[in-house]
């Protein structure tokens, strides 16, 4: 069994979105065409290039890694890997408030098939939410954290997530930026000690941006908790704008345990929409992709005073 635990500087371009990619990118529903898989993952691509830009203007290509699924990226993915470049594929089915594997029993195959470097789950676990699902969720979530531990090369990252429930809202009067500066904070902790208690063991916590140092601090002490001493946190963006973006790296760069970021939307989202809109060249977007992950990696370098 691999020590669990991943401490290396790690900078993820994430481009997993699969549901958010059909319905809010393109606007369609239900199946897709072999035509509309394609241009799909074409445009991808142009993440992707951006992505290889950003190497090829100075980031380093050891911290640096992409996050994309096998339905519209398994062409980026072999490239990738090929390229000694790290990758991370998603394992849950997109869009789902309850978390379950993409491919069902199967999901062994579909991680040994590509071998990446991280296996990446995105949970919705509220502690105060409905009971019985949090249980269900997390006996999944412990069947998939024992197969990579103890049969898999790859490492298990963890994206999580919690949604305010109604009644948490109401606390604090409906004000969104409320509950995520006063409650979701010590949701996040339970949420990690209650999955660690279940035996769910992710080697990476991919972390909603929190905007004290104290409650970064207090993440990276529950993911480290029980003697985990080499679990490490990483960003995620959840599609904000550049500024919270910056101040939540800037925040959580500066504590030990926390070591990169995963930010997606808020660097490719506005230039993809423009490239397919007619309003710039695929070069454009490929630059402008590539120059916003630049910055954030250079920004969290900075912060840590590196």
């Amino acid at each position: 069994m691999k020590t669990i635990g991943y401490q290396k500087p790690l900078y993820i371009q994430p481009f997993d979105h699969r549901g958010s990619f059909e319905t809010k990118m393109f606007g369609w529903h239900g199946d897709l065409s072999p035509e509309q898989t394609a241009e799909i993952a074409a445009a991808k691509r142009v993440i992707y290039d951006g992505f290889l830009s950003a190497l090829a203007a100075g980031v380093p290509r050891e911290k640096a890694g992409v996050l994309v699924d096998e339905q519209f990226g398994a062409a980026i993915l072999r490239d990738a890997k090929a390229a000694g470049i790290r990758i991370a594929c998603p394992a849950e089915k997109s869009g789902q408030e309850e978390f379950d594997f993409e491919y069902g029993a199967d999901f062994t195959a579909h991680i040994e098939k590509f071998q990446p470097d991280f296996s990446k789950v995105l949970v919705r676990y509220n502690a105060e939410g409905d009971p019985a699902m949090n249980r269900e969720q997390a006996a999944r979530l412990k069947q998939l954290s024992d197969y990579l531990h103890q049969k898999s090369q790859s490492r298990f990252m963890f994206e999580l997530l919690v949604p305010a429930e109604k009644a948490q809202l109401e606390r604090v009067g409906g004000d969104k930026k409320a509950y995520d500066l006063e409650l979701r904070p010590p949701l996040m902790v339970r949420a990690i000690e209650e999955l660690q208690d279940a035996g769910v063991e992710p080697d990476i916590w991919k972390i909603e941006g929190l905007d004290r140092r104290a409650d970064c601090e207090k993440i990276v002490a529950a993911a480290r908790r029980g003697g985990r001493t080499e679990v490490s946190c990483i960003v995620l963006g959840r599609g904000e704008n550049d500024k919270k973006v910056h101040e939540w790296l800037a925040t959580a760069a500066g504590v030990e345990g926390f070591i990169g970021f995963a930010v997606g939307r808020t660097d490719f989202w506005d230039p993809l929409v423009n490239f397919r809109a007619g309003k710039i060249t695929r070069e454009a977007a490929v630059d402008e992709i590539g120059r916003h992950y630049h910055e954030l990696v250079n920004l969290f370098e900075a912060a840590r005073g590196k």
